[in-house]
């Protein structure tokens, strides 16, 4: 899987381990993500906007 990160704050969503915390299990595909995700860090980077790594 795969690790996308946001450049603004350097959070990273990582697919294996998801965001237990944001409510996205392990496995959670950064697609699968909602359109309006935003980075749950800085608030100010939008799905858009993470690079994937």
């Amino acid at each position: 899987m795969t690790d996308f990160k946001c450049p603004e704050c350097g959070y990273v969503f990582s697919e294996d381990a998801g965001d237990e915390h944001e409510g996205y299990p392990p496995g959670t595909s950064f697609q699968s993500l909602p359109d309006d995700y935003v980075c749950p860090d800085c608030s100010v980077r939008y799905k858009e906007d993470f690079e994937q790594i």
